[in-house]
């Protein structure tokens, strides 16, 4: 890959905000962040708002009538109008950029410095480095983790711990940078965005997040021999692909990047992009290099579009929702014989098991349990994986090398007896569903604390020896909401109810560790709105981020 001359990569450090822009930072003015917001940074986010923002007004709107019409009974199908893309043989997607070959471990988290660090000194092959849902997006943790992959690209990243610990980059070539941006649902309240005809509202958070990174460090990653490469979240369908294709060649276009230079690996973690994976490489194919196995914002779709179908959707225990369940199956199986027929890497999911190195059996328990998860995905054929926590690479890596050995990938090993159907990826009435005590006591208990550690601006928190982020939270918030709405009954005899949630979170409330600035009240509040409604919130964070990490003026200044 090259560049033209006239990257205009902008280092600046004290140039005021550009009057020509019509992005307007609204939030608190930290130490350098003004060479993130700079002039020409924010200008170029601007046209990016005015090229495709109502185009993804429009997707949005889509993404309405589409619950609507499985509220109404209608099921998720493979589409006819797409089908000879499907069936034409040929098409193959661009695949991996330099340092993207060789995928097997990747580590995911947040953007603050010290993860930033641990991250890049782990040894797995690629970092996902995530402004979404492991990150709280708060306007110091978005802009901070801006600033913290600036620094990183250029080797010049360093931190020390409240306790005198300095954190440092260790020498040698580092994990490839993989940037998650936050979703086509989110904005952006501190930065106020003005159109051409004078009117004003919250920036698209997708826009932002992609807009200031590709803008400072496109440049820079390329001449460090990788480039500018981005895991796409929340995508529904293919149209979403299409959109986030075109930003990525008009990018190119305007940032003098060749053609092809971005490339994207996209989260299948929606029940409606499961059934369009070939058509969503298909609108990527010049800039995709996979799709990864979200698996659980993929339960959390599932739940959430099928909520309200009747007593067979109702779902058990999150823990007995596995990854070898029959729809669960369906969906992996299927992921990695499109991707192998197609010349893009197939990347599973994160287990949530993390060890303790406090507890000795409590780290032997995860490590085996992660083994088992590694090497299923292995043999399935998956080109990697994800581990959330530094201590699970060399368990993840070695039940791939087991199956790769000196190879980089199996891109070769096609799977052309996997045949799924609509009803196999449907097939929820083969599940286990026993509902218990414990698993409601479980779930308000996640749901609550990971929130109060969200609000304190925490977005990947361990609970009871998982790793928790936003998704997980959204399952937890989402079974209790339909366990109460369809008067779910445990095997213990026990009906669910609001006045039950209600009691048990009287009671988490009371058994907690008030610490001056917890949040649990607040969180307490959050859950209740998002699982005691009669509404559904589609994603509880929404709310949370208007309610409680927006600063008041900005509240007052930028729409809802």
């Amino acid at each position: 890959m090259t560049t033209h001359t006239s990257t205009p990569a902008s280092t600046s450090t004290s140039t005021p905000v550009n009057t020509h822009s019509r992005l307007e930072p609204l939030g608190s003015d930290e130490p350098r962040f003004d060479e993130i917001l700079t002039p020409d940074a924010l200008t170029f986010v601007t046209r990016l708002h005015d090229q495709f923002g109502h185009r993804r007004q429009e997707r949005l709107h889509e993404r309405m009538a589409s619950r609507r019409s499985v509220e109404n009974g209608r099921d998720f199908r493979f589409l006819t109008e797409t089908a000879p893309i499907r069936r034409d043989p040929d098409w193959r997607v661009a695949g991996a950029g330099p340092g993207l070959h060789d995928r097997r471990v990747e580590i995911t988290g947040p953007t603050d410095r010290k993860m930033t660090i641990n991250a890049l000194n782990s040894g797995a092959q690629v970092w996902l480095a995530d402004l979404e849902d492991a990150t709280s997006p708060t306007w110091q943790n978005i802009i901070g983790g801006q600033l913290s992959l600036f620094d990183a690209i250029r080797r010049q990243i360093d931190f020390t711990s409240d306790e005198g610990k300095p954190y440092r980059l260790t020498t040698g070539e580092l994990p490839t940078i993989v940037m998650r941006p936050r979703g086509w649902h989110l904005v952006e309240k501190h930065l106020r965005f003005t159109d051409r005809a004078g009117q004003s509202q919250a920036a698209s958070a997708s826009l932002v997040d992609f807009g200031l990174y590709v803008f400072h460090n496109a440049k820079a990653l390329i001449d460090g021999g990788r480039g500018p490469y981005f895991y796409l979240p929340k995508i529904e369908n293919h149209l979403e692909a299409r959109l986030w294709d075109d930003i990525f060649t008009y990018s190119e276009n305007a940032l003098g990047l060749e053609h092809g230079t971005i490339r994207a690996t996209v989260l299948i973690e929606t029940i409606s992009a499961a059934f369009e994976m070939e058509e969503i490489l298909y609108e990527l194919r010049e800039h995709c290099a996979g799709l990864n196995a979200g698996r659980w914002d993929y339960i959390f779709s599932f739940i959430k579009s099928y909520r309200g179908r009747g007593p067979q959707f109702v779902f058990p225990d999150r823990d007995r929702i596995t990854m070898t369940v029959p729809f669960m199956r369906a969906y992996t199986e299927l992921l990695v014989a499109t991707c192998h027929r197609r010349g893009a890497f197939a990347i599973g999911g994160m287990s949530a098991f993390i060890p303790n190195r406090r507890d000795p059996a409590v780290t032997a328990a995860a490590l085996a349990k992660v083994s088992d998860d590694k090497r299923r995905e292995a043999t399935d054929g998956f080109d990697g994986t994800w581990v959330a926590h530094p201590d699970l690479i060399d368990t993840a890596r070695a039940e791939f090398d087991r199956v790769l050995g000196g190879r980089p990938n199996q891109l070769d090993r096609l799977r052309p007896e996997v045949e799924v159907t609509a009803e196999q990826l449907l097939d929820v009435r083969s599940l286990d569903k026993r509902v218990t005590d414990a698993g409601v006591r479980a779930n308000v208990s996640v749901a609550t604390r990971y929130l109060e550690s969200w609000l304190r601006g925490v977005g990947a928190a361990a609970l009871d020896n998982l790793m928790e982020d936003a998704a997980t939270a959204e399952i937890s918030r989402s079974q209790l909401w339909q366990w109460i709405a369809y008067g779910t009954v445990t095997v213990e005899g026990t009906r669910i109810t609001r006045a039950l949630v209600e009691a048990e979170l009287d009671a988490l409330l009371g058994s907690v560790d008030r610490m001056p600035g917890n949040r649990y009240d607040d969180a307490a509040a959050i859950v209740r709105l998002a699982s005691l409604s009669d509404d559904f919130p589609t994603f509880l964070t929404i709310p949370a981020y208007a309610h409680y990490l927006v600063d008041v003026p900005i509240l007052e200044a930028v729409a809802a």
